[in-house]
């Protein structure tokens, strides 16, 4: 069984906003990963998608999305996004697909791994970082950090990370994440959210602190999975 991981999706077959106005690589972008996830993944592998998997406004929008998602082989885990505004209360959500897991407030488990992980936010020292923005950021950190003891109350000593948004501000400051995986000793975090090729550099990747982060956005990956373990 292999976990894989890939995020920032962005399907609109529920509403219309094709992703090629931001470029050609874009275009069908769907079509390449869908793919690349039938050519490697089985029924028994993992994949975890970090958020920004659907354009939809509502739920019964991005149902269209998710129905393609849950038709992939393999178990979905997926997590939330700034841009995933359809997404409702993990009550309404949970059992509706068959092969997705939505994670909230909570963990997954994959063999002796706790997956652990929140949204995120910008981090202090961003351009934009407003008193606002300060609110979010520490609320999300704590979101992280309740998932991660609820993982170890249950008993897991083996713990990955996921944020949506980068753990660091573009220069690659620490931040409350980054602490708390320190703390925490896990050691391999994923992330989304970037995209282009003019960004990608602003994302820590490889070792930062100890930690081994990986950027998965579809596009940094050439819409092709990640294998995470």
């Amino acid at each position: 069984m292999a976990l894989y991981a890939i995020g920032d999706l962005h399907l609109s077959f529920g509403t219309d906003k094709p992703m090629d106005k931001f470029g050609e690589n874009w275009t069908l972008h769907y079509e390449k990963i869908k793919a690349d996830w039938t050519s490697r993944v089985t029924e028994t592998d993992v994949v975890v998608l970090p958020g920004d998997s659907s354009w939809a406004m509502s739920f019964s929008a991005a149902e269209a999305d998710l129905r393609w998602v849950d038709g992939l082989p393999g178990r979905k885990i997926i997590f939330k996004g700034n841009h995933d505004y359809w997404w409702v209360s993990k009550n309404k959500m949970t059992g509706m697909y068959n092969s997705i897991e939505f994670i909230h407030n909570d963990f997954a488990v994959y063999e002796d791994y706790a997956i652990c992980g929140t949204r995120g936010w910008i981090c202090p020292n961003d351009a934009v970082f407003t008193e606002q923005d300060e609110k979010i950021y520490k609320r999300e950190a704590l979101r992280l950090e309740n998932s991660i003891q609820m993982a170890q109350k249950a008993g897991f000593q083996k713990i990955l990370g996921v944020l949506h948004y980068p753990p660091t501000n573009d220069l690659k400051d620490p931040s409350l994440f980054t602490e708390l995986f320190e703390k925490y000793g896990i050691e391999e975090v994923i992330y989304g959210h970037i995209h282009a090729a003019v960004n990608f550099k602003y994302g820590v990747k490889g070792w930062f602190r100890g930690v081994n982060y990986h950027l998965t956005s579809c596009d940094f990956l050439d819409f092709k999975l990640f294998k995470w373990l």
